[in-house]
């Protein structure tokens, strides 16, 4: 089913014919954690999707788009689906890609690029198909043949195609990290007071999700 339209398709084949980043990066995901934080608990975004777009071989503003549609950069996100951060993984999806902590922007934005990857592998790199299974999980795509006929689906997709056509930048952001004890969150920014509250959600929605047989992919959208 054609529901983004032209203009939307055309932005995004753009956007995905771009050169890949040609730098090699000897880093492992994984290896370590927040690779670009600072002293002040704060870390360059910008630099992990440079990461990201040449250890995954996808279009720097193509994952930035994502990012920008999914949290609007916030590392710190939980949409109500209990999706988490920058990438917006839900608790199954992210630990079938590795992912040990969804705060920690460098492993997000990894294990986003790595699900995005595997999504335009599986469909013989078509970015609108892949774009709609990481909104709406690969059953669904494969189910209609196409994008499926969500109104959430279809605007996330053309949401996403317009952000690709646009220089953003992801800038600095605050980040959170665990104390060691107690495995409470704790801030750099401004909302600590709430960490703990934080925790206790996520800890529910994990609980709902572990009970929703109905969830064949593991991953909600960010709820646009």
């Amino acid at each position: 089913m054609d529901g983004i339209g032209a203009a939307a398709r055309t932005a995004l084949e753009d956007t995905f014919a771009r050169p890949a980043a040609e730098t090699a990066f000897a880093a492992v995901y994984g290896e370590t954690a927040s690779a670009g934080a600072q002293a002040d608990g704060t870390v360059d975004l910008d630099a992990i999707f440079a990461r990201a777009s040449a250890v995954y071989d996808i279009p720097e503003d193509l994952l930035k788009a994502v990012a920008r549609a999914e949290s609007g950069f916030n590392p710190n996100a939980v949409s109500r689906s209990g999706a988490v951060g920058v990438m917006q993984l839900m608790p199954g999806t992210a630990r079938a890609l590795g992912v040990a902590d969804s705060y920690d922007p460098e492993q997000n934005i990894m294990g986003g690029a790595k699900y995005l990857r595997q999504m335009l592998d599986e469909f013989g790199g078509d970015v609108e198909l892949a774009l709609a299974a990481y909104n709406a999980g690969p059953g669904a795509v494969r189910k209609y043949g196409g994008v499926p006929p969500y109104e959430e689906t279809q605007n996330y997709v053309r949401t996403v195609a317009k952000y690709a056509g646009e220089s953003v930048t992801a800038g600095v952001r605050s980040v959170r990290t665990r104390t060691s004890e107690s495995g409470i969150f704790a801030t750099s920014g401004n909302d600590s007071a709430n960490a703990a509250l934080v925790e206790m959600y996520l800890l529910k929605l994990l609980e709902m999700e572990m009970r929703d047989e109905d969830d064949e992919d593991g991953r909600g959208g960010f709820g646009l």
